[in-house]
C-alpha cells in the first residue's frame, strides 16, 4: 500500500510540474520547448532498451538504472514466463507486469509525464516498451542457452583460426612488398645532395621506405586484432555490451583526432610551409659555413675554425624565430593547460639549467678566444694534457698517463689556460732544466757541457740555437738553466728525459760533480760515474744501442 502511495505522489508531482511549466515560463519569459529534459538510457544485456525521464526525488539515472536491475533479475529467473509480461493501467500511471495473474512483479510504470515527453498516448507508450521488453528478456535468455553457447564457442574457435591465417598472410605479403622494394628501388635509391653535401642519405631513404612498410603491417594487424577483440566479445552474453563500447573506444580518439585536425587545417598548413622553409633556411646556412671551415669561402678576421660554432648559434637563433612566429598557430596555443605547461617547463629550465648554460657560453668565448684547438696540449690548473673534443658544456683532456680528464667550461674559462702547442709550430716551444754546480768549475765549461748535452739530444729544433742562462749564484753552487727548443708539444716529456740523461753523461764523462740542493761540505772525491759503469747491468745490453 506505502509503495502505491510513493508512486501515485510521483505521478502528482509530475504532472504539477508539467501544470505548473507555462506559467513559470510566462514569468521568466522563456518558453516550454527552451527547457530541455534530462533523460537516461535504460541498459539490458549490454543494449540500450529505451529513455527514462526523473524527478529531483528520483533522478533519471537512477530510474533507469533500478529499472534495468528489475529487467535483469526478471529474466535470470526462469519461473517468470514470458507469456505472463502485460501492461496493468491504473489511474496515476501504466504498470508492465510480469508473473501471476494477481500482483506480478512490476519491472516499469509509465506515467503521463512520460508519455508527453514522448508525445505519444500512455497507453500506447507502455505497450511499445512491453513489446521491447519482451523481446530483451527472450533475447537475454536464448542468448544464455547451451546451444547458443555452443554455437558461439565454435564462431570463436573459427573466428581464432581465421585471424591467425590472416596475420600470417600479413606477415607474407610484407615480406612480398620488401622484396618488390629491394629487387626493383634499392639500388636506384642514391643520397640526395648538393655537389658534396648530403641533404638526405639513401640509407636513411631505404630505412623510410622499410619503416612505412612495417607501420602499415602493423596498423593492418592492430585493425584485424580490434575486430577479432569485438567479434568475441560479441559472442559471449556477459561480454556484448563491451563489445560494443570497444568500437566507441577505438573510434572516439580518431573522432576527435579528426575533428581537430579538420578545424586546425589552417593553421597546420601554416606550420608545415614553415617548417620546410626553416628547414630549407638552416640548410642553406649548413652549407655556408661548411664553406667558410673548409677556406672556400673567406672573411677577413673570421678563423674557420669559427664556422662551426657560430653555425650552432645562427641555428639556435633562426629555431627560435621559427618557433615564435608558430607559436600563435599551433592548435591549443591558447589553452589555460598549453600555458601551464610551457610555464612549469620554462621554470624548470631556468632553475635547472644556470650550470649548464654557463658551460655553454663558457665553451662559445673559448672558441672565439682561440684558447685553444682540438690536438693541443694544455694544462689547466694541475691538469695538463692533449685536448680530445671541445663540447658545448665540457672539454675531454687525455693526460699523459693516457686518463680521459672531463673538465667543465666554465672552470677553464675562470683559470689560467696554458697552450703548448700553439706557438710550437711556428716559433717552437723552450723546454728548459737546470743544474747547480760549484764555484770552482768554470762557467764557460759548464755552459759548453750542457750546450754538447743538447746537441746529443735527438728530435730538437735543428733550425734554433739552444741557449744558457746563468738564473742565480746561490749560497753554495751556481744555478744554469738550459733552454733548448722543439716543434713537437706531444713530445716534450720523452725530450725531458732525453735531455736529463744526456746532461749526466756529459757531466760524467768530464768528469764535473753535479751538486745537490742540500750542500753540506765537500766530499772526500767527486759523487762521478765513472765511464766503465755507465752500462752496469741490466743496462749493458740495452744501452748501448741507445
Amino acid at each position: 500500500m506505502i509503495r502505491w502511495l510513493v508512486r501515485a505522489a510521483v505521478a502528482i508531482a509530475i504532472a504539477g510540474a508539467t501544470v505548473t511549466a507555462p506559467a513559470l515560463a510566462q514569468q521568466t519569459g522563456t518558453g516550454v520547448d527552451d527547457v530541455e529534459t534530462v533523460t537516461a538510457p535504460v541498459e539490458f544485456d549490454g543494449a540500450v532498451l529505451f529513455r527514462v525521464r526523473g524527478v529531483s526525488s528520483l533522478p533519471a539515472t537512477v530510474r533507469a538504472r533500478n529499472i534495468g536491475d528489475r529487467l535483469n533479475a526478471a529474466a535470470s529467473d526462469p519461473s517468470l514466463a514470458l507469456e505472463s509480461l502485460r501492461v496493468v493501467d491504473e489511474a496515476a500511471a501504466s504498470r508492465v507486469v510480469i508473473g501471476g495473474v494477481i500482483g506480478g512483479t512490476t519491472l516499469m510504470a509509465v506515467f503521463d509525464a512520460d508519455a508527453e515527453l514522448e508525445q505519444v498516448g500512455r497507453s500506447g507508450l507502455a505497450a511499445v516498451h512491453l513489446a521491447r521488453i519482451r523481446e530483451a528478456i527472450a533475447g537475454y535468455r536464448d542468448a544464455r542457452s547451451s546451444s547458443a553457447l555452443r554455437r558461439s564457442a565454435i564462431r570463436i574457435v573459427v573466428a581464432t583460426l581465421v585471424v591467425v591465417l590472416a596475420i600470417f598472410l600479413v606477415g607474407r605479403v610484407r615480406q612480398w612488398i620488401e622484396g618488390i622494394l629491394t629487387a626493383r628501388l634499392h639500388q636506384r635509391i642514391h643520397t640526395v645532395g648538393i655537389q658534396s653535401f648530403e641533404l638526405v642519405r639513401g640509407e636513411r631513404i631505404w630505412s623510410a621506405l622499410r619503416g612505412g612498410v612495417s607501420g602499415l603491417q602493423t596498423l593492418v594487424v592492430l585493425a584485424i586484432v580490434l575486430m577479432y577483440a569485438g567479434f568475441v566479445l560479441a559472442q559471449l552474453p556477459w561480454t556484448r555490451g563491451l563489445s560494443q563500447s570497444m568500437a566507441g573506444f577505438v573510434l572516439r580518439p580518431l573522432q576527435v583526432i579528426g575533428a581537430g585536425v579538420v578545424a586546425n587545417i589552417p593553421s597546420l598548413a601554416f606550420l608545415a610551409v614553415l617548417f620546410f622553409v626553416v628547414r630549407l633556411a638552416l640548410r642553406v646556412i649548413r652549407l655556408f659555413f661548411d664553406a667558410v671551415g673548409r677556406g672556400s669561402v673567406r672573411f677577413a678576421n673570421f678563423d674557420p675554425d669559427w664556422a662551426e660554432p657560430t653555425y650552432k648559434i645562427v641555428r639556435i637563433a633562426v629555431i627560435a624565430f621559427g618557433l615564435i612566429v608558430a607559436y600563435p598557430y599551433i592548435p591549443g596555443s591558447q589553452s589555460a593547460a598549453f600555458k601551464g605547461v610551457s610555464l612549469f617547463i620554462g621554470v624548470v629550465f631556468s632553475l635547472g639549467s644556470s650550470t649548464a648554460i654557463a658551460n655553454i657560453v663558457a665553451g662559445y668565448m673559448m672558441t672565439y678566444r682561440r684558447a685553444f684547438k682540438v690536438g693541443d696540449r694544455i694544462k689547466v690548473g694541475d691538469t695538463s694534457g692533449d685536448v680530445m673534443e671541445m663540447r658545448l658544456q665540457v672539454t675531454h683532456v687525455r693526460s699523459v698517463k693516457n686518463e680521459e680528464i672531463i673538465i667543465p667550461n666554465s672552470r677553464i674559462l675562470a683559470s689560467d689556460v696554458v697552450n703548448y702547442s700553439s706557438l710550437a709550430r711556428a716559433d717552437g716551444l723552450i723546454l728548459h732544466t737546470t743544474v747547480g754546480i760549484g764555484y770552482e768549475t768554470p762557467w764557460r765549461q759548464v755552459e759548453a757541457m750542457l750546450l754538447l748535452a743538447a746537441e746529443r739530444t735527438s728530435g730538437l729544433s735543428p733550425e734554433r740555437r739552444p741557449f744558457v742562462l746563468e738564473r742565480s749564484l746561490g749560497d753554495f753552487a751556481v744555478i744554469y738553466e738550459l733552454n733548448v727548443y722543439c716543434t713537437d708539444a706531444q713530445a716534450m716529456l720523452d725530450h725531458y728525459a732525453e735531455l736529463h740523461r744526456r746532461i749526466l753523461d756529459v757531466f760524467n764523462e768530464y768528469g764535473v760533480q753535479i751538486m745537490t740542493p742540500a750542500y753540506v761540505h765537500d766530499p772526500e772525491e767527486p759523487k762521478l760515474v765513472p765511464p766503465r759503469n755507465w752500462y752496469a747491468s741490466p743496462a749493458r745490453d740495452s744501452a748501448r744501442s741507445a
